[in-house]
């Protein structure tokens, strides 16, 4: 079931970086997590500021620069990080010691049980999903987009710690970090034809208005909230942030007309287990 705060996740700023928090993983002081917003970094608009992506055509240097803030932010060292080349897949890799890389390859999620290995990916409208096991002391990142949702990229991150890191799923504490909204999603025929082929009752995720045929706005948080409970996921909190209404605080693909940044998302177990 999903678990209800008042404010499940709360802003923070640490060295001028602003980011936001989980506040169920609070608990855990071996857990660093973080959301970070577009603010404490030094890009110029339209990347202002905070901006994590090499690809946006933001300056490199800037982007460095950013990076390296924001590890002084979380307390580690830029070498500590692992991600990825973001594809819109469903497909997610096991990190460990032996086989660290900075940037692992093609894929949309990464996994690992081991410490001093923090996950790292960027966002701007898409799904950031989250994972701890506290059991098992293992962690999960995933970037799930429509094409990612409609992959199953949530259940695949799940299914990835069962059988790779030997987690439970009812252990496993999920967050659906902050995405573009139903109230901001206006999709077409595509994305409506590939929601229909990949999930039951989409009535419930598809919201038309007007009695339009053509586009309707899809509930991304539903559907891999929807993934999750599939999977046997007991704890599931949503950020109720949409980054299309929050373009104050995040990167916004869509608000922005496709000029903009992205802003990171990172979680790893630092030091020895307690």
């Amino acid at each position: 079931m999903s678990q209800q705060f008042i404010d499940p996740v709360y802003p923070v700023s640490l060295n001028k970086v602003r980011l936001y928090r989980v506040r169920a993983f609070d608990d855990y002081p071996g857990l660093t997590h973080a959301i970070f917003t577009r603010h404490g970094g030094i890009s110029q608009a339209p990347y202002r500021s905070l901006n994590l992506g090499s690809t946006v055509g933001d300056n490199a240097d800037a982007v460095k620069t950013n990076f390296e803030q924001i590890c002084r932010a979380a307390n580690i060292r830029p070498d500590q990080t692992v991600s990825v080349y973001q594809v819109h897949s469903a497909d997610i890799l096991t990190v460990n010691q032996a086989n660290r890389q900075p940037v692992m390859g093609r894929a949309d999620g990464l996994i690992t049980a081991e410490r001093d290995i923090f996950l790292l990916l960027r966002f701007a409208d898409c799904t950031p999903l989250l994972f701890f096991d506290p059991v098992r002391q293992a962690v999960g990142l995933a970037h799930a987009g429509w094409r990612g949702t409609v992959k199953n990229a949530a259940g695949a991150t799940v299914d990835a710690m069962v059988k790779q890191l030997d987690c439970a799923p009812e252990n496993i504490i999920a967050v659906i970090g902050p995405a573009i909204g139903p109230c901001c999603y206006q999709v077409g025929i595509e994305v409506m034809n590939a929601v229909a082929e990949n999930f039951v009752e989409v009535d419930s995720l598809l919201t038309r208005h007007n009695g339009a045929i053509d586009h309707a706005h899809f509930d991304l948080w539903a559907a891999n909230r929807r993934q999750l409970a599939a999977q046997r996921v007991q704890q599931i909190i949503q950020s109720n942030l949409c980054t299309a209404c929050r373009t104050d605080m995040f990167f916004s693909h869509r608000a922005e007309q496709g000029r903009t940044g992205r802003f990171g998302v990172m979680i790893g177990l630092r030091g020895e287990a307690g």
